[in-house]
């Protein structure tokens, strides 16, 4: 956050290396917020069409050159994101930008497994990077949690997976389904949940006491995450648990996805590359691999792809990933989903045939929007591919300075469209010694679903859902501490 002399925010000065998937939308996501956006790519014309579609600058160059980062403005710039293709790349401008330009936060894409396991690499003795992510591992993770609640439509976790927001996407007869959301306490006494959106045909409608869940309601759920199971259960009938999972490509995210549940599932990979896929079959421990077109009707069906829970399509073509899904579930596979890089594929095919569409880059943009958003931001995620978010913000300040510290909820300027669902909140010294529950970190924090008395202290860590990524500024202008404060 950058403070002017009378204490208000300015832009922020950003660089984006790199105009793919994943720099796009990171520059879709920050230049609608006020902030001054530069983007390099040694493609001039991906650069112009980009330009074409945002106020933002754009560099033609090498993006580790200093030439180019100087050009860029590097010498009066308060954040570089590497996200470039080339993991030498990104560490390499962000060791440039930290020798020459001493440039204060510095964030690389870093893909490579090598990398990450050498944490010593990026201290500012060596490349110099604040930030490492690795939007391949992210969208892996978040895979698994899919595996893990197969009703689910997203799954996100917040304070270090004490609190979980759950989509999901009601259904006919479901207990709570034709009832008001007062209803809930009446079906769950014994646990404290909040229904933190609705979006109905795609149009957000604001969770009151009195509003009907009707079917076909797209329902993000907000509980501790030892509640979340019996939350969703009022929703939507359980799906049996997953055994039987085929995934569909073995590139950079179907190898990591493999390697994270096959000891747990009953796994088989296809890709089509021969060699890759002796290589794969030499990499993994349990899973099958075969080598074939994920397409291929035939070695579907001998696959007995009738009889598999879930079907996963991971490979590098989005029009294959769809084609193989819909293939999928017309054989009888019992879920699909498909990773769908181009948005407006996403957005079409998603709730179709297709179960889930997951975009790699609006799955992974939170990681580097947690760095980018004003305050102390512990955790932003991407909901309903990019038009929604997820915020966790830490609340600093005291009663003179902070417009929500020490006031009850019911006492905040409303923002439509914004709910805060939850709080997590350090256990106090008695409460601690009185607390016996044997669940690890919950020892020392305890989750606070927010209701309209409840009130806001400092250090709390306040969970805030907004149904549109525009009223981010609002929010943090909200959570802001004043400038005597700061």
């Amino acid at each position: 956050m950058i403070v002017d002399s009378r204490g208000s925010k300015t832009s922020v000065r950003i660089i984006i290396l790199g105009a793919g998937q994943v720099g796009t939308s990171v520059a879709e996501s920050l230049v609608s917020e006020a902030n001054d956006i530069t983007v390099v790519d040694v493609d001039a014309a991906r650069l112009a069409q980009l330009q074409e579609r945002f106020d933002l600058r754009t560099v033609v160059g090498n993006a580790s050159a200093p030439s180019t980062l100087r050009q860029a403005g590097a010498e009066d710039a308060d954040m570089l994101i590497a996200v470039t293709q080339s993991d030498q790349t990104n560490l390499c401008a962000c060791k440039t930008a930290h020798a020459l330009f001493n440039l204060p936060t510095r964030i690389a894409r870093v893909r490579s497994g090598d990398f990450n396991e050498y944490a010593e690499l990026f201290s500012k003795e060596n490349f110099a990077v604040d930030y490492a992510i690795c939007p391949e591992q992210i969208v892996t993770d978040n895979l698994v949690k899919l595996i893990e609640f197969p009703e689910a439509l997203q799954v996100q976790e917040f304070a270090h997976g004490l609190v979980s927001l759950v989509a999901v996407r009601a259904f006919e007869g479901g207990p709570l389904v034709g009832h008001p959301l007062k209803d809930l306490k009446k079906h769950l006494p014994k646990v404290d949940a909040r229904i933190a959106a609705i979006f109905r045909r795609d149009n957000p409608v604001t969770p009151e006491g009195d509003t009907i869940i009707e079917g076909g309601d797209e329902v993000f759920c907000l509980a501790a995450t030892r509640d979340i199971r019996r939350v969703m259960h009022e929703m939507r009938r359980m799906d049996k648990p997953v055994k039987r999972i085929m995934i569909a490509g073995g590139g950079n995210i179907g190898f990591r996805l493999t390697r994270a549940i096959e000891r747990d599932y009953q796994v088989k990979v296809i890709d089509h590359n021969k060699r890759h896929a002796e290589w794969l079959a030499e990499k993994v421990s349990k899973a099958l691999v075969l080598q074939g077109d994920v397409t291929d009707e035939k070695l579907l069906e001998d696959e007995n792809i009738d009889q598999m829970d879930l079907f996963i399509a991971l490979t590098n073509d989005d029009e294959n990933n769809i084609m193989a899904a819909l293939l999928a579930k017309r054989l009888g596979a019992k879920r699909v989903v498909a990773l769908i890089n181009r948005r407006a594929y996403a957005d079409l095919v998603q709730g179709s045939q297709i179960d889930i569409a997951i975009s790699p880059a609006q799955t992974s943009i939170g990681a580097l929007l947690a760095h980018v958003r004003r305050g102390d931001v512990a955790a932003v995620h991407s909901l309903r591919r990019g038009a929604a978010e997820a915020l966790e913000i830490v609340v600093h300040g005291d009663e003179k300075s902070s417009q929500v510290v020490g006031r009850r909820i019911e006492q905040l300027p409303v923002i439509r469209g914004a709910t805060i669902g939850a709080i997590v909140r350090r256990r106090s010294a008695r409460e601690s010694a009185v607390f016996t529950d044997d669940l690890g970190e919950e020892n020392e924090h305890k989750v606070i679903m927010a209701h309209h008395d409840t009130v806001i202290r400092s250090g709390d860590h306040v969970i805030v859902f907004v149904v549109s990524k525009r009223l981010v500024p609002k929010v943090e202008k909200l959570f802001a501490v004043g400038f005597s404060f700061l």
